[in-house]
């Protein structure tokens, strides 16, 4: 009995400390992980769809509290006026979520650019979604607060050919994208006037 009670002590006391020890490596890495994301995944799109701004949307960027959720939004300048915020959000996939980055016209609520950022699609068929910038072209200058479908589904977006359920996961993504942004647009009109200054 009393080895037992030793073992479970000892099994213990190296979960905490593994425990710890991965909480703490994970802690350390975040920041750095963050800025390999911007810097090879999130940053290219962003850049894609902004073609043409005064700023560095990496740079200028904040974050808003969204309940439990704390998202990050990237600034773009057109004729220095800070008029543009990008944002992300994902849908479901066939292989798994589709990240899709939206930059949306905070005059108009339209639509200025998307681009995929992540997904584990299948190679040529679903990850054409990224890497075909026709498809995701067609939300360009679509109102934000629509709700995007396929055409099959009796929406404005042609699915991309043997992609179907992928090209779902993007309208999908792009709807919540433009909820996200309804439900925020007091607090981001705000930070946007400190952009701005």
């Amino acid at each position: 009995m009393r080895d037992l009670v030793i073992m479970v002590v000892v099994l213990t006391v190296l979960s905490a400390f593994s425990g710890g020890l991965l909480s703490g490596l994970r802690n350390a890495t975040a920041a750095r992980i963050e800025i390999q994301q911007l810097k090879f995944v999130k940053g290219p799109a962003i850049k894609s769809i902004l073609k043409g701004v005064s700023n560095d949307p990496i740079a200028d960027r904040f974050t808003l509290q969204d309940g439990d959720m704390v998202r990050k939004f990237f600034v773009g300048k057109f004729d220095d006026k800070a008029n543009t915020v990008v944002l992300e959000s994902s849908g479901k996939g066939y292989s798994g979520d589709v990240g899709l980055m939206v930059a949306v016209n905070m005059e108009d609520d339209t639509i200025v650019g998307a681009a995929v950022t992540t997904h584990s699609e299948t190679p040529g068929l679903g990850a054409m979604a990224k890497d075909n910038p026709s498809f995701v072209s067609q939300f360009k200058g679509l109102p934000i607060e629509e709700t995007f479908k396929v055409t099959n589904d009796g929406g404005k977006v042609n699915a991309m050919s043997g992609a179907t359920i992928t090209s779902r996961a993007v309208c999908a993504a792009a709807t919540q994208t433009g909820r996200i942004y309804q439900k925020l647009k007091p607090q981001l009109s705000e930070k946007l006037k400190e952009f701005n200054k």
